[in-house]
């Protein structure tokens, strides 16, 4: 096996076409081909499920992925350290479920590194969208949340996919709510107080389960529902609807303004919040100093609630 194969076999990966990949590769269909089934006889594995619409990885395939992209990482590293005349840039992404803790630490992390050079990814994204990405070795880190409700479930996709959860901080659930909202001057909201107003969630795609709802007590049931894309349209609805969403309670002023606010809820639910990381991968250092971030600003934000 070489590094040409590694390339060739991951370009067939992100086109899920050996025409296509062929074609972006400068090659010809039959070498492309050649090629890939040489590697399979190689590995001694089957990568790839041929059909008349294209190429889809088997599971043999999706294992050897998490290698072929870690080696290429690695490959890009070395070439950036050695190669270029520049000094090497702070490669770092990280991938979570919409949590304005996350931007904020992403935040001050990239502040100390306005001297150097950098490429920094930060996505928000759905959770099962960002188990995916940490498994791809797209993002080194994700951050995610467990409950007594989903635990089980999470925890068993956690494992297929060869990830692993470290666990930040425990909090009880709180509701989002508008400065102005009714319910704004209750000390506790009970769900029986929110039965007429509008409950506001993040759409989870094709994995719309409960278990992977970045909301806490997703099954319970409303009159009143909204699904949404975004943190900022999902702030704007509470505002403007009188919607609620439940979640850590965890709330960045900086970031968000002033017009949400948080009440605890009446439950015996646990937000377990925590980060992912890809067994086969090792952690950069860069990903070691944004955690360390994240918990010190996780813990002064639960300290001031």
């Amino acid at each position: 096996m070489n590094l040409k194969q590694i390339d060739y076999f991951l370009k067939v990966v992100e086109t899920a076409s050996i025409t296509k990949a062929a074609d972006e590769l400068y090659l010809s269909q039959p070498s492309l081909s050649h090629a890939i089934k040489e590697l399979e006889k190689e590995m001694n594995i089957t990568l790839f499920h041929r059909s008349s619409k294209g190429v889809t990885l088997t599971s043999e395939g999706e294992e050897f992925l998490l290698y072929a992209r870690q080696i290429s990482e690695q490959i890009n590293l070395m070439n950036r350290r050695y190669k270029d005349d520049e000094a090497p840039q702070q490669i770092f992404s990280v991938a979570g479920q919409h949590f304005a803790f996350v931007v904020d630490a992403f935040v001050r992390l990239l502040k100390q590194y306005e001297d150097h050079d950098y490429q920094a990814t930060l996505k928000e994204l759905r959770t099962y969208e960002v188990i995916e990405d940490v498994a791809n070795l797209k993002s080194e880190i994700g951050i995610i949340y467990r409950s007594h409700y989903n635990r089980q479930v999470i925890n068993a996709e956690l494992e297929k996919k060869h990830i692993h959860f470290t666990p930040l901080i425990s909090v009880k659930p709180h509701v989002f709510i508008y400065k102005d909202h009714p319910l704004a001057d209750y000390e506790k909201i009970a769900l029986s107080d929110l039965d007429t107003y509008p409950k506001l969630s993040y759409d989870q795609g094709h994995h719309n389960s409960f278990y992977f709802w970045e909301e806490v007590l997703a099954d319970f049931a409303s009159r009143k529902t909204i699904t949404v894309s975004d943190r900022a349209t999902l702030f704007n609805l509470a505002i403007g609807l009188n919607g609620y969403t439940i979640s850590s309670g965890i709330i960045n002023a900086d970031l968000n303004g002033s017009d949400i606010i948080a009440r605890p809820l009446v439950s015996s639910e646990t937000i377990e919040i925590g980060y992912i990381t890809n067994n086969m991968h090792t952690l950069k250092p860069i990903a070691h100093i944004f955690l360390e971030i994240l918990t010190e600003r996780l813990e002064v934000s639960v300290g001031s609630n």
